[in-house]
């Protein structure tokens, strides 16, 4: 068994999804990794993971929406309010969806479905650099 490990460096603009598949997908060639397990890790507490469709552009558009009436700013239940009226809202969204992906790799290529697309949920309004941490094993 073999290890890699490698630092996914995200820039956003603001809310919304991110597209890093493409970018993955080439760590994982450069690997020469051919049956193994990837883990994706988001290194920050206001952003998450997903796996989601990457065709229809207003699933992204739809999700976003909706977690935003789910957990709205301004609530005034919330306590945490020193870093923004985003900020307290993006941790919630967080423990929500995801910070953690295991994704499976079979002759040298992620299993993902046909439509799936890999993603950095932003949940803050502010623009960000995240970082993801990727761990690979397998032979």
């Amino acid at each position: 068994m073999r290890q890699h490990h490698h630092i996914f460096e995200i820039s956003t603009c603001g809310q919304g999804l991110y597209d890093f598949t493409a970018e993955v997908a080439k760590w994982l060639t450069s690997s020469g990794v051919h049956d193994g397990l990837l883990t994706l890790f988001v290194r920050h507490t206001s952003a998450s993971l997903i796996v989601q469709e990457n065709a229809d552009p207003d699933v992204q558009t739809d999700l976003s929406r909706f977690l935003a009436r789910l957990v709205p700013e301004n609530d005034p239940i919330y306590r945490h309010t020193q870093e923004g009226s985003d900020d307290m809202p993006a941790h919630i969204r967080a423990v929500l969806t995801q910070t953690q992906l295991s994704i499976p790799v079979q002759a040298g290529r992620m299993q993902l479905g046909v439509w799936q697309g890999i993603y950095l949920f932003e949940h803050r309004r502010a623009v960000h650099r995240r970082e993801v941490a990727g761990h690979l094993i397998g032979e």
